[in-house]
């Protein structure tokens, strides 16, 4: 397997199974997190993966399977890309929001595109994907009409850190990860663009 045989695709509300696992492991605990804060009777009695599965086969909202993007290699799903873009209505976070969520709700870039989950299967790391996945974000970038791509990385995710920084993106500013059972870091969580 080699970064070469990558494809993409639009996802489609198929997909929101796989999806869901890949925002998973994207979040580190924080989708998790959300998931497990949803009530209403559509959610009773569901694993939080069929929650998460739930959420991203909506559509007109910026956690659904319209804003992703699938990476397969021979017809396989190796990984996602999640970004919509942020407009100028940023800072404005409302006072009652989840103070577990503030942090990330506070690190937002007005006029990016937002890469909000972007994950790969496990044997599929270390082979350039991941880096292919970004290559395709700045596509999407441009096609959005926004010179900036933003997204927030885990300060102790050394590696996902190293490898945006490789990528040319710059620290903006950072906030402190309010621990929870579900979540998976401590520390800071940081947030990094990239301008065009």
């Amino acid at each position: 397997m080699a970064a070469n045989d990558v494809s993409f695709r639009p996802a489609t509300r198929a997909d929101a199974r796989v999806i869901a696992e890949l925002f998973q492991i994207s979040s580190e605990g924080v989708a998790d997190y959300v998931w497990n804060q949803l009530e209403g009777p559509e959610f009773e009695g569901l694993e939080l993966i069929e929650i998460g599965t739930k959420r991203y086969g909506r559509e007109d909202v910026k956690f659904s399977y319209q804003n992703c993007d699938i990476a397969e290699i021979d017809g396989e799903t190796v990984g996602m890309l999640h970004a919509y873009v942020i407009g100028d209505d940023v800072g404005n976070v409302p006072d009652d929001i989840d103070p577990v969520l503030r942090p990330y709700a506070e690190l937002e870039e007005p006029r990016s595109l937002n890469i909000s989950g972007l994950a790969l299967f496990d044997k599929f790391r270390g082979a350039g994907v991941g880096t292919r996945l970004l290559d395709y974000a700045y596509k999407r970038a441009r096609a959005e009409g926004v010179k900036k791509i933003s997204l927030i990385c885990f300060v102790e995710n050394e590696a996902a850190c190293r490898l945006y920084k490789r990528e040319g993106f710059k620290e903006r500013k950072r906030a402190a990860v309010v621990p929870h059972p579900l979540i998976k870091h401590g520390g800071d969580v940081v947030l990094m663009v990239l301008e065009d």
